[in-house]
């Protein structure tokens, strides 16, 4: 199983942070031992003095494929939740200003956060509608998105994805994150939605 995760999806997110928005999809990975499921506390790292939440849509491959057409990208996923990836923004910066690879500030020990998946049979108008979904930080909104507002749809992010990587049942796909991107402190509580419904609630330790 392995995680991919798509930067700069959202124009928004792309300018708060002052990044070009990208003309193709920012791609990196998160190895297995990143993911952090079944409402589990997350424990904040020693070795980092800001770290963000990010909110993202989270698919699940349930097939395997390799230059996938994005007109048949749909069949390749069946499930969908919402995630949270962690970023070390401090060191991101650090490596970034460098020019260095940036891995340990995203790929590091539970910082993919994955709620509980949805069958896309339970969203049947996604396509046309959207998807909706928010995080909470301590019972407040604060980040909130629709997926109708990604710059790389989903076949898009698929199709392109699969050119370099064999996509195979299990992997999952984080699609990038809205605006609204912040800091995170011991004892905060997330809670992150799918629509309207619940799908993670931890807190950070």
């Amino acid at each position: 199983m392995k995680i991919i995760c798509v930067g700069r999806n959202y124009a928004e997110h792309a300018r708060e942070l002052q990044n070009e928005v990208p003309d193709k999809p920012v791609v990196f990975l998160k190895p297995p031992t990143a993911l952090l499921k079944d409402n589990k506390p997350f424990y904040y790292p020693e070795w980092t003095r800001e770290l963000h939440h990010e909110a993202e849509v989270v698919l699940r491959i349930c097939r395997q494929g390799k230059y996938i057409q994005e007109q048949f990208a749909h069949k390749y996923f069946d499930q969908v939740t919402v995630g949270v990836d962690f970023t070390a923004r401090d060191l991101q910066h650090a490596l970034k200003a460098k020019g260095l690879p940036w891995e340990i500030a995203k790929a590091f020990d539970h910082s993919a956060v994955v709620g509980v998946f949805k069958p896309l049979t339970a969203l049947p108008e996604w396509e046309r509608n959207g998807i909706r979904f928010s995080l909470h930080k301590n019972g407040k909104p604060v980040q909130q998105g629709d997926t109708r507002d990604m710059l790389f749809s989903f076949g898009a992010i698929i199709a392109y994805c699969s050119q370099f990587f064999t996509l195979q049942a299990g992997d999952l796909i984080y699609t990038g994150t809205p605006p609204g991107v912040g800091p995170v402190e011991r004892e905060d509580r997330l809670e992150g939605f799918l629509e309207d419904e619940k799908v993670f609630d931890f807190y950070i330790k």
